[in-house]
């Protein structure tokens, strides 16, 4: 990396943090300070263009009128994509998935194009899905069940070039009856878990920081607090 921090893109959060996901990136930046890792988080607004030389980029879910705010301005500055396309990790949580998808079908029903770097289409479904979702991941290096709080009405179909994050054990998930949950194309990985994400599934987190900082492992951090919540939401 050019610099000696680890620079965290919390992307579009005036629009695209109504669930709180912006805590993603807190939780990335505490879990490398632990280990003695410098790093710092760099927001980026709708007054911004989007860097594309950042380390890992996390985005937030939001509404109808801030995904299309967030859908033209990611489209005008692409330096996510262009990040993305070079292997760099970028998380979306719910409403993201769509901004990134192909396209999108809004509650009103327009059809909004997407950023494409997921190959998914999303439309909204008769009934919203809330409550607690649990699902066993099938991405690559994680074993522990992921652990989230689901909030969206949007059905999301993966195409050929997409893969699920998990199969759904509790919930709905990316509700269109396939069981799965969440998607995973390339170094980007999307999923509908709001809690944030990663305070509660500190593997998808480290996950994430491995692949920015290029490294197989990672030291442990002992967080007796953070498997007491697990167990507990897993228990929910």
């Amino acid at each position: 990396m050019a610099e000696s921090a680890v620079r965290i893109g919390l992307v579009l959060p005036d629009v695209m943090g109504t669930y709180g996901d912006g805590g993603n990136a807190l939780v990335l930046r505490q879990r490398l300070r632990m280990r003695g890792i410098d790093a710092e988080i760099v927001e980026i607004t709708l007054n911004d263009p989007v860097p594309e030389s950042l380390d890992i980029y996390t985005l937030g879910g939001a509404e109808d009128s801030a995904q299309r705010l967030a859908t033209r301005h990611l489209q005008r500055y692409p330096g996510l994509q262009r990040a993305a396309a070079k292997g760099v990790p970028v998380l979306a949580i719910c409403a993201a998935i769509q901004v990134l998808g192909n396209w999108y079908q809004t509650s009103a029903g327009e059809r909004v194009d997407g950023v494409g770097l997921f190959d998914v289409t999303t439309s909204p479904q008769r009934v919203r899905a809330i409550g607690e979702v649990a699902t066993n991941p099938v991405l690559a290096g994680l074993t522990q069940p992921l652990t989230g709080f689901e909030n969206h009405r949007g059905g999301t179909t993966l195409g050929p070039d997409a893969t699920g994050l998990g199969r759904v054990t509790k919930g709905v998930g990316n509700g269109v009856g396939d069981g799965s949950e969440g998607v995973v194309q390339g170094s980007v990985i999307g999923t509908y878990m709001h809690g944030p994400a990663l305070a509660r599934n500190p593997e998808l987190a480290d996950h994430l920081l491995m692949r920015a900082l290029g490294v197989t492992e990672l030291a442990p951090l002992d967080l007796p607090e953070v498997d007491r919540l697990r167990r507990e939401r897993l228990r929910a």
